[in-house]
């Protein structure tokens, strides 16, 4: 099976992001709303990973999707799906689909970096609950922000 056009962009810039020098081996997982106010703060080292979880709207389930700090960069490495219910599934060309052996499947090597190591996201209620889960901590963004835009984020660096 070949992968799609894009695999070979993503692998080069995953690449040179690893190999890139000077970058911080420290990271922290911010959420914040757009007018800065912190959220949630996760200590989140280089080569440590974390996951954002949430209940899938119509079945319950947990979802996962697994990112990693690699190099000070935040890259999308796997994810969980108990089911193929809807809006979930595999894209061919996009990491490899594994059974997790309780009826769902694991998507691995996914290794996509994120642009801008950030993201928002709209969390969702209490009943999909959308919550950040790393070493260092659990957090439901779902009870701090429902329906607010979120910036999820790897910070490296020095504090300031």
């Amino acid at each position: 099976m070949r992968a799609g056009r894009g695999g070979g962009r993503r692998a080069l810039l995953l690449l040179a992001l690893l190999l890139a020098p000077g970058l911080a081996r420290a990271g922290m997982l911010t959420a914040s709303l757009p007018d800065g106010t912190e959220l949630a703060r996760l200590d989140v080292p280089e080569g440590t990973g974390w996951c954002v979880l949430w209940n899938h709207s119509v079945q319950g389930f947990a979802v996962r999707d697994c990112y990693e700090n690699r190099a000070g960069h935040m890259v999308l490495v796997r994810s969980h799906q108990p089911d193929f219910a809807a809006g979930l599934g595999h894209w061919i060309g996009r990491g490899r689909q594994l059974s997790d052996g309780e009826g769902g499947y694991w998507i691995e090597d996914i290794d996509e970096p994120v642009p801008g190591d950030a993201y928002i996201l709209r969390p969702g209620s209490m009943a999909v609950n959308h919550r950040l889960s790393a070493a260092s901590g659990e957090v439901s963004l779902s009870a701090l922000a429902p329906h607010a835009r979120v910036r999820i984020a790897l910070e490296t660096g020095d504090p300031e």
